[in-house]
């Protein structure tokens, strides 16, 4: 793998899904050995990284992944509800017909993938498509509301709220509610009532909002 972009979208998802550690050093001429690639090729891609707050740069000191931390966790996830209810209020008042079969193929995958994990013992296998198809879920919820600017938004901040999330969720104990939580949220939005489903998408994130779900 030497293409840029490749190298990004990989590096992102190992940065979200537990790939190095809170606090750990990355380091380009390790991840060049990796990629293929120059070192100076990894490096930009970690600037764009950091940009994004997946990573943090200190001169001297290099590249981090960022810590845990309870407070960030807290203002990432208001941020997030705020974001996804009103873009998907927005998808709801112009998305039709095709938004709404669209969600309803996701949210199909993604209930697939959910009941497998919550009837499995060991998810280790399952962690990678999961973290993919509960991407796709929320983002094509907030797809159709004209807005690239909060898509964009949208999109960094799910990032980093998954980033910090990533030690917790890899234990699924959560995965029993998020089946429900997530079937409600696509009940409500395809029913129309926009008010219903901020308070869905609410409720599925509002374990958050204390910092305490980031385990230990």
């Amino acid at each position: 793998m030497n293409d840029e972009i490749d190298i990004y979208q990989d590096l992102k998802m190992r940065l979200i899904s537990n790939g190095f550690e809170h606090g750990a050093k990355v380091r380009a001429e390790e991840l060049r050995k990796v990629y293929g690639c120059s070192a100076s090729a990894v490096r930009e891609v970690l600037f764009r990284l950091a940009a994004v707050g997946l990573v943090d740069f200190q001169e001297q000191k290099g590249f981090r992944v960022p810590m845990r931390s309870p407070q960030k966790l807290i203002e990432l996830t208001h941020v997030r509800v705020l974001l996804e209810a009103e873009g998907t209020a927005m998808s709801i008042r112009n998305g039709g017909v095709d938004w709404e079969a669209r969600l309803t193929a996701a949210h199909h995958k993604l209930s697939h993938i959910e009941k497998r994990i919550h009837a499995t013992d060991d998810p280790s296998g399952l962690i990678e498509i999961w973290f993919s198809s509960e991407k796709e879920f929320h983002e094509t919820l907030i797809s159709a509301c004209g807005s690239e600017t909060l898509k964009q938004m949208h999109s960094r901040v799910y990032a980093q709220f998954r980033q910090q999330l990533m030690v917790a969720d890899r234990n699924f104990e959560f995965i029993s509610q998020n089946i429900r939580h997530h079937a409600d949220i696509l009940e409500a939005a395809l029913s129309g009532d926009e008010q219903l489903t901020r308070e869905k998408i609410h409720d599925h994130l509002e374990r958050h909002l204390t910092g305490k779900t980031m385990g230990d």
